[in-house]
């Protein structure tokens, strides 16, 4: 296999996983035998699992090649705590709205947050840029407005506040320079947050055999591995290449989840789409992205 094939192959694989979030995530909660706080809890204790085993054998590996591994790292409570809520706003969400609405409704806050930050730190953006903007809100907001295809406005703003936490999660995160231990780091320290979470609800948790498989296979899988893939490829390609193949993210979803989970597609939310992404690739096209972005991001890479 050559190296563009190899390079095409890992960055597919890491958008489908992060694709796969969102249809995990739906599936897992779709029937109600699942509740969101012990989903949440599962998917960061799989995740936390798989990444601190792959930092083991990568300072086993370091160890006996005579190098010393990195144990600082920059991961912190902070970003733990942003990690988790962008998590617990996500499963929140999706035991009401569907897969493809999810994931742009995560994908618009995550890149909202983002380029407002930016303006507050004095970024600057052309009138092109002010138009892509300007379709993006307009995109969302005809996706939340009252009608058929309009998803609750509770599950709806559960979502749009896990953007609002990835967003920030990322930004924090850009400076690192081993993402892969930081990220795993930071899902080892969300996970008293997420035990808060499960006392907050106790009278209401439940786990059936459709939610342990999907929090699993979404925190192991399409998160902790997901991440490492889409790290591994993210120097080859660029920020502003990465950012705009993460324009795929929404779709694959929305794809997933009319094929897999029998969701739905009207015109509304088929244009609303649209328009998100589209105002979202303009806005992209005229920024200068930092060299490490954070998964899954436009600057980055999971979702969603």
């Amino acid at each position: 296999m050559s190296a563009r094939t190899a390079l095409a192959a890992t960055t597919a694989l890491a958008l489908l996983a992060f694709a796969a979030n969102s249809l995990l995530c739906r599936f897992a909660l779709a029937e109600g035998g699942t509740d969101a706080a012990s989903f949440t809890a599962i998917r960061l204790g799989a995740g936390a699992l798989v990444l601190a085993g792959l930092m083991a054998v990568r300072q086993q590996h370091h160890e006996a090649a005579g190098r010393e591994g990195n144990t600082a790292g920059r991961g912190g409570w902070r970003s733990a705590f942003a990690l988790f809520a962008y998590a617990a706003g996500f499963s929140l969400a999706y035991v009401d709205v569907g897969a493809a609405t999810g994931a742009l409704l995560l994908f618009g806050a995550v890149q909202a947050t983002m380029l407002l930050i930016g303006l507050w730190q004095g970024e600057r953006l052309a009138a092109t840029q002010w138009a892509g903007f300007a379709l993006a809100a307009l995109g969302l907001l005809a996706l939340l407005l009252p009608g058929a295809a309009a998803p609750p406005l509770g599950a709806a703003l559960w979502m749009i506040a896990a953007g609002v936490a990835w967003g920030l999660y990322s930004l924090w995160g850009r400076g690192s320079t081993d993402p892969v231990a930081d990220t795993a780091r930071n899902f080892v320290r969300s996970l008293p947050f997420a035990l808060a979470l499960l006392l907050l609800h106790l009278d209401g948790l439940a786990v059936d055999t459709r939610g342990l498989v999907g929090a699993v296979a979404s925190g192991a899988l399409a998160s902790g591995l997901g991440y490492v893939l889409w790290y591994r490829v993210l120097p080859q390609l660029g920020a502003l290449r990465a950012a705009s193949l993460q324009l795929a993210v929404p779709p694959l979803a929305a794809l997933a989840g009319v094929l897999l989970l029998g969701e739905s597609l009207d015109a509304t939310r088929l244009l609303a789409g649209a328009a998100i992404l589209a105002g979202i690739a303009v806005v992209l096209r005229g920024r200068r992205l930092g060299t490490h972005p954070q998964a899954p991001t436009a600057t980055s890479g999971p979702r969603r």
